[in-house]
């Protein structure tokens, strides 16, 4: 197999922000000419598909200013340093963003939702079992929490009608699940 891979020769920090620090490496290629590789560095996030005892999922609108409009997602929120514990998190962010605490969480697996320019990972779960009390929104946040059938996500998944790819991933993932426990 041919050797892909492009090593570390020097870094520049470009800015250093609250989520993200944005950096401009230069990599010696496999076939050792030097090239600049600009990248943003992140903590890393989680993403949680909450199922109601009913079935319906728990998702959220919210409005997303890199895209300038309102997304329909389900709940997820950075990890607060590198070091913090995904499951931890995951439970953090349910509980904040829905009011929900999870009986049961099962580990869906990590994406890399855009490895070309960012390291970030998304550890993905889903939280079953759910019981319910206070939102507890971060001062900056604002959502709403609607609930919906599979099939219904699915069909939109399918559609395009849901764009956001830890969301997609997610419900597909789920809906996979399901359908070879039958």
């Amino acid at each position: 197999m041919e050797n892909l891979e492009e090593k570390f020769v020097s870094r520049e920090e470009i800015f250093d922000g609250i989520v993200l620090k944005v950096v401009k490496d230069t990599v010696e290629l496999p076939n050792g000419k030097l090239a600049t590789r600009e990248l943003c560095l992140h903590h890393g996030a989680v993403a949680i598909l909450p199922v109601l005892d009913d079935g319906r999922i728990l998702m959220e609108r919210q409005y997303r200013y890199a895209h300038g409009r309102v997304f329909f997602e389900i709940p997820a929120g950075k990890l607060d340093s590198p070091d913090e514990d995904p499951l931890e998190a995951a439970k953090r962010e349910l509980r904040e963003e829905t009011g929900a605490v999870a009986e049961k969480i099962t580990y869906l697996g990590r994406i890399d939702p855009s490895p070309a320019l960012i390291n970030e990972q998304i550890h993905l779960y889903l939280a079953e079992g759910l019981s319910f009390g206070d939102r507890e929104l971060d001062d900056d946040e604002f959502l709403t929490v609607e609930a919906h059938p599979l099939s219904e996500l699915v069909d939109m998944v399918m559609s395009g009608e849901i764009k956001d790819s830890k969301t997609q991933i997610a419900i597909l993932k789920y809906e996979h699940i399901l359908n070879n426990n039958k």
